[in-house]
């Protein structure tokens, strides 16, 4: 029986993609160390991306863009992004993985866990993925929008970010949807009266 692990990445974040993958794992593999994407380093995944790539059967990645998260709201996007990556595999798994609670609605049975990035391994796999793909883009994000620092925080709110979209305003890879940018926009309307 195939399986994939499905996962997400980007979901709290001001700006930015929702990326997924979706991984199925050989009954055999060496991935030492292989858990939840947030509790490595940004090194360690880069080092265990690459060999999960080397060594799943198949693997894929799914996306959702800013402006459908704004139109769909991020839940539903999260859901979408993840489709997407179950759909991009060659191949149907007999049974998706997925991340968390919620899953989305895929043409294969599908099972819920609750820190499945922890528990099981095809899913810490797409965990990683993931995490690699987006923080990639939102590095190369940042070469066209350096003033938010995008390649540290990632999009996330942090006090460095926040200060940035006082001073600066919104740029078109912000979340029009999420509260932060809406203030932010509020401030950017204001000021142009």
């Amino acid at each position: 029986m195939l399986s994939a692990g499905v996962d997400e990445v980007g979901r709290g974040p001001l700006a930015g993609p929702v990326i997924a993958a979706a991984v199925i794992l050989p009954a055999r593999f060496s991935l030492p160390g292989l858990t939840d994407s947030k509790k490595l380093s940004a090194k360690r995944r880069q080092v265990l991306a690459e060999a999960i790539c080397e060594q799943s059967l198949y693997w894929a990645l799914g996306r959702a863009e800013v402006e459908e998260i704004d139109r769909v709201n991020i839940f539903n996007a999260s859901l979408l992004a993840m489709r997407r990556a179950v759909g991009e595999l060659p191949i149907s798994p007999d049974i998706s993985l997925i991340d968390g609670k919620w899953a989305p609605n895929l043409n294969c049975k599908t099972k819920t866990i609750i820190k499945g990035d922890e528990k099981e391994p095809c899913i810490s796999a797409a965990s990683i993925l993931a995490k690699v793909e987006r923080d990639k883009e939102m590095c190369q994000l940042h070469l066209t929008h350096p003033d938010y620092g995008f390649d540290r925080n990632k999009g996330y709110a942090t006090a460095q970010h926040l200060a940035a979209l006082q001073s600066f305003g919104v740029c078109d890879v912000h979340r029009r949807s999420f509260n932060p940018v809406q203030r932010a926009l509020g401030i950017q309307r204001s000021m142009a009266i």
